[in-house]
């Protein structure tokens, strides 16, 4: 499974052992509208206003600014609800982050609430130790409501609520920083014999996407975003359109998923020794999206995430995150962010951060939580405007239940580390030393 940190989802997906693996994606778009081009780049000086983004139902990407309760602090929110699929009741879910006091980045996950009318949202960051020291995760059949650290309503343009308790009110950000999407959603249910409608289970398939609208070198980037969730290894692959690249791991999800139902089906439609029952564990789902991890500045960085339950007890999942110079639309991987040499040391910084997020005193060792006894240097990492953040999937370090694995390093220690020209100002400081 070392392999795995290295390839893009849809990549990364197809290596997983066979009953894990990820064929990739369905049937039909629940909006399959062209790829929207975000219109004419904007230029310095521009004083025209910029239309809102165009989502599609249910979903966008919001930036809100508040201060923090008890604090003289403000932070911004980055908030991405995910599509409401067609005919789906429940809680519509929501993902984002905000930057601590300290530059650190907190991964935000939770949802709209059992009425829809909500933001309920946990800190993720903060709970692994707390799974470490427990060694589960206690959190899973909680409702979020009871756990949430933030719990907001909209009120307008405004979120009111708490966080941690204290009130809390944040103001959404109309032009925001760093870069606007689109949010695009698709969704589609596959039959596991085409033929056979009687058939009560189906394949289900997801994919979200952002789509940048009016960025700085606007193609290039949403270019390199899109060869991000295809999958692709180098920035010079050809670009698909976002519904072909749709279209196209979706007839691959098909394929695999009635490859594996069809027979099984068959077989036990014949056993007339028993009433004919689905196998549920042929439900197979599947998911794709992209969410933002950061984007300040000059400075975006994206997560690709997989999810694949394709039976057994449970499915797989695995993020593999990208930064982009929006100065360029380029994207900035592992040899683009750090000097040859600095392997070595970074190892060193990688057991000293992982430590307090594993809940692991200074001299306690890795393997206490962990199967490594010390900590592999991942190329799947992103920047933010205080540090590097390297991303470690399920299984790569650690069992199962302690999930992914993200530990944040401060540039303030990687001084010499770094490649000179990278698109925050801390780093072109701590590179040109």
């Amino acid at each position: 499974m070392n392999q795995l940190f290295r390839l893009r989802p849809s990549a990364l997906l197809r290596q997983l052992p066979a009953p894990l693996a990820l064929g990739l994606l369905l049937l039909s778009a629940c909006n399959s509208g062209t790829e929207q081009s975000g219109g004419a780049t904007a230029t310095e000086g521009t004083t025209a206003a910029v239309p809102e983004p165009t989502n599609d139902t249910g979903s966008w990407y919001r930036q809100y600014r508040g201060l923090l309760p008890g604090t003289p602090d403000s932070v911004t929110l980055h908030l991405q609800r995910l599509g409401v699929e067609p005919g789906n009741d429940g809680p519509g879910r929501i993902v984002g982050f905000f930057a601590g006091p300290d530059g650190r980045p907190h991964e935000l996950g939770g949802d709209t609430g059992s009425k829809g009318d909500s933001l309920n949202l946990r800190d993720l960051s903060r709970e692994l130790a707390a799974t470490v020291a427990s060694g589960s995760d206690d959190n899973d059949d909680d409702p979020l409501e009871g756990n949430a650290e933030w719990l907001l309503k909209e009120e307008g343009t405004q979120l009111v609520g708490t966080h941690k308790g204290q009130p809390v009110r944040l103001r959404q950000l109309r032009a925001g920083t760093g870069i606007r999407f689109a949010a695009r959603n698709f969704v589609a249910d596959v039959l596991p014999r085409p033929d056979h409608p009687e058939d009560s289970i189906r394949g289900h398939r997801v994919m979200h996407a952002l789509v940048p609208f009016m960025a700085p070198n606007q193609e290039v980037l949403a270019a390199n975003i899109l060869r991000g969730l295809h999958g692709d290894t180098v920035d010079t692959a050809p670009v698909p359109a976002l519904d072909s690249i749709w279209r196209e791991q979706l007839r691959a999800f098909t394929k695999d998923y009635r490859s594996d139902a069809a027979p099984l089906l068959a077989a036990a439609a014949k056993d007339k020794s028993k009433e004919y029952r689905p196998i549920e564990t042929l439900a197979y789902e599947q998911e794709v999206n992209t969410y933002v991890l950061w984007n300040e500045g000059d400075l975006l960085s994206m997560g690709f995430f997989g999810y694949d339950y394709s039976g057994g007890a449970h499915g797989i999942y695995g993020t593999y995150v990208q930064s982009y110079d929006t100065r360029t639309g380029k994207s900035l991987r592992y040899d683009d962010i750090f000097q040859a040499s600095a392997k070595p040391k970074l190892e060193k910084l990688l057991g000293q951060y992982a430590r307090p997020s594993l809940g692991l005193g200074a001299n306690e060792p890795l393997s206490k939580a962990l199967m490594v006894k010390t900590l592999p240097v991942t190329r799947n990492v992103y920047l933010t405007g205080n540090g590097a953040v390297f991303v470690y999937l399920p299984y790569e370090i650690a069992a199962y239940v302690y999930g992914q694995i993200s530990v944040f390093v401060p540039f303030s220690e990687m001084q010499g580390l770094l490649k000179p020209g990278l698109p925050v100002g801390e780093t072109r400081a701590v590179a040109a030393r």
